[in-house]
């Protein structure tokens, strides 16, 4: 793996350090919808690219979670975060899984947006099809967007969303870490952990749902908790984002105020 600072953006001037890492069909800027409403005293937040997103498009490497976990390591390094939490949407929630077993010491929790367990997702026959070929295939981003969201948001909502993916990743990386986010299976490394892990799903989403947290998420971490969101599918950046604001900023906070705090 080469080194590499990651492109990021920072907000807030808090003592608690917070990295939000994207999924697979965003950079950074999924999450703008929640960052005007932000609590920028209590935390510092910084917004990453992952390698082949945004500002990364163009770098270069594997577009592995493993190598993620590492380069934002990396970066806590740059920014002189010593300890830090991290937030990861769907394959971000993987990657911060990942620092589970990369820097157990360093991270303060981790908070996981629909994410994908660390046992990664099968997609067998059609449905791996569909995936592989939305790196290339629009229409089929827009599948999976409509599908997991419940097939209830509007249909600019969804051009939009395939919109922004189609420009903020490239191609060839989209593919790569589609292998490496359903088909890695890292659970041995992070299963017992005892870094407190908040999971949120929505109950729109019928593949990452509050019933596949139950049985990973919160079967696997000693310290986890699950929070299901009623009224967001895959994306509760842009259908509640308020909802979670307040959920993983209260979450965030126990830290500050001694409730599980880590020995």
């Amino acid at each position: 793996m080469t080194s590499f600072l990651l492109p990021h953006e920072v907000h807030g001037d808090g003592a608690h350090k917070v990295f939000a890492v994207h999924g697979w069909f965003a950079d950074r800027s999924a999450y703008a919808a929640v960052l005007p409403d932000l609590d920028r005293t209590a935390f510092t937040y910084a917004l990453v690219d992952l390698r082949g997103y945004g500002k990364a498009r163009d770098a270069v490497g594997s577009c592995t979670t493993a190598e993620a976990a590492v380069d934002l390591v990396e970066l806590a390094d740059r920014l002189g975060w010593g300890r830090f939490s991290v937030i990861g949407h769907s394959m971000g929630g993987t990657v911060a899984q990942r620092l589970l077993s990369v820097a157990p010491h360093r991270l303060r929790r981790i908070v996981g947006v629909s994410p994908v367990p660390a046992s990664g997702l099968p997609l067998p026959g059609e449905q791996g099809v569909l995936f592989a070929d939305a790196a290339h295939k629009p229409e089929n981003r827009r599948t999976i967007i409509d599908f997991t969201t419940g097939g209830r948001r509007p249909a600019a909502w969804l051009d939009r969303m395939v919109d922004r993916s189609l420009e903020r990743s490239d191609p060839k990386a989209f593919r790569a870490w589609l292998g490496s986010w359903a088909g890695e299976d890292f659970r041995a490394d992070v299963e017992g952990c005892e870094v407190p892990a908040l999971a949120v799903a929505g109950e729109l989403d019928p593949a990452l749902s509050p019933a596949l947290m139950r049985e990973t998420w919160m079967s696997w971490y000693p310290r986890a908790r699950l929070a299901a969101l009623p009224g967001a599918g895959h994306y509760a950046m842009d259908e509640t984002p308020l909802e979670l604001i307040r959920v993983v900023e209260d979450f965030l906070r126990a830290d500050e105020a001694g409730e599980d705090e880590q020995a």
